[in-house]
């Protein structure tokens, strides 16, 4: 092989070894991401409870550590005060299992009791979110998803 051929094939090595390394890098910098998301309320029956459950799938490269999970009313306190990522460090936690290579579905449900479901009320409501990936990594989302209790 002559000298060219062999600098020139070493060249485009270093060079798609170094992009290959600048996305794994990239990749791994990326905050945990969130889709698929739902939220369904369902109202207490005169002879038992309701629920409230919210869905979502987390991707983060590094793994997910957790996702903390709190419902709002879309006309209440955090209207004049938005809600912050600070807010939901200390909210419930939803429970995660593996849904792919750097994927987790997690799942948050509640049961509501008549008593509950008189106190907050009817009309819209949010989902706010706080997914935390393995390497530190956030993502905040006051409105992650838009649920009515009527």
């Amino acid at each position: 092989m002559s000298r060219r051929i062999i600098l020139g094939s070493a060249a485009a090595l270093v060079i798609l070894g170094g992009a290959g390394a600048f996305a794994m890098a990239h990749a791994e910098g990326q905050p945990p991401a969130l889709k698929n998301s739902t939220a369904r309320y369902s109202a207490p029956a005169a002879e038992g409870e309701g629920s409230f459950t919210f869905t979502t799938d987390v991707r983060a490269v590094s793994g997910v550590r957790s996702l903390q999970v709190l419902a709002w009313p879309a006309a209440g306190p955090f209207t004049k005060n938005p809600l912050t990522e600070k807010d939901l460090v200390g909210a419930d936690p939803a429970t995660c299992k593996p849904a792919g290579e750097d994927t987790v579905r997690c799942t948050y449900k509640v049961t509501v009791s008549a008593s509950e479901a008189a106190e907050s009320g009817t009309g819209r409501w949010h989902v706010a979110t706080l997914a935390t990936a393995d390497n530190g990594d956030t993502s905040f989302n006051d409105k992650t998803a838009t649920f009515t209790v009527g």
